[in-house]
């Protein structure tokens, strides 16, 4: 017959292993967090969509997700310029870019021309208004007391390319009392989505991506410099995964997405 200490026991010692694996389960989960924890990305605000898909894509790839911050190009670095801690860099042109590298912070052999975009004139999706993009097309009439929105056009790419154009165009003297300048080019799209200005530049990839405005046309090519988006680990990256997700964002699941959202494929 058993022990009745031992039949009381029973119960006790049960509860101890059951405890005891509890414990030990929650033990691991902050290893498991930190093992799910990818590099941390600074990334130009068009990139939005289509690198949340590719990071998606990764995730479901690895278990891994990169952390991604999101703004205006040259607001990601300066702040990368300032100590800010960042394992990969993903530019919407050359000249900050060329930037962070001229200050020594990337890592000048991981350094890709990835993408390419267009830039293009926006209304709002009920908007009737037309044009046709050309030398001395009637922009300021077209916008009459509205104004032209665009991201910052002395610091940000997306300003940059636009204020370009129209100066090749010979129309910026025209309109440069009439810009609203954003500090980055999906702010510039929500004003026009949001009609709080008739009409704005933006990347063409912006502009598909939101039902609330419309493509009145797009700016040649040879109207603005080339628009190219560099990608590069930085050179203090701390991220074990950093040069993983560089090579993934080269890849072809990764080319496929970005091609998807409108994106060309420079290399």
């Amino acid at each position: 017959m058993p022990d009745r200490h031992s039949v009381l026991a029973a119960p006790f010692r049960a509860l101890a292993a059951a405890l005891l694996i509890t414990a030990v389960s929650l033990a691991t989960l902050p290893a498991m967090a930190a093992d799910a924890k990818g590099p941390t990305v600074f990334a130009a605000a068009s990139l939005k969509n289509a690198l949340d898909e590719v990071n998606d894509a990764w995730e479901k790839e690895t278990g891994k997700r990169a952390a991604i911050s999101y703004a205006g190009t040259s607001a990601l670095a300066k702040q990368i310029e300032q100590g800010a801690p960042a394992d990969i860099f993903f530019s919407a042109d050359l000249d900050w870019m060329d930037y962070v590298e001229k200050a020594g912070l990337i890592d000048p052999e991981t350094r890709k021309n990835l993408l390419g975009n267009k830039i293009v004139l926006v209304a709002p999706a009920d908007s009737e208004v037309t044009a046709e993009i050309a030398p001395g097309f009637p922009l300021a009439k077209l916008l009459g007391d509205g104004r032209l929105a665009m991201a910052n056009v002395d610091s940000v790419p997306a300003g940059k390319y636009g204020k370009a154009a129209l100066q090749s165009l010979g129309v910026w003297d025209s309109v440069a009392d009439k810009i609203a300048q954003a500090q980055n080019v999906r702010v510039a799209l929500a004003l026009v989505a949001r009609k709080e200005a008739p009409l704005g530049i933006v990347y063409q990839t912006d502009a598909t991506s939101e039902p609330k405005v419309r493509i009145v046309g797009a700016f040649p090519d040879e109207s603005h410099p080339p628009i190219i988006y560099p990608v590069t680990m930085l050179k203090e990256a701390s991220s074990p995964d950093a040069a993983a997700f560089l090579d993934f964002l080269a890849g072809a699941e990764a080319a496929a997405l970005f091609e998807a959202q409108g994106f060309a494929l420079r290399e």
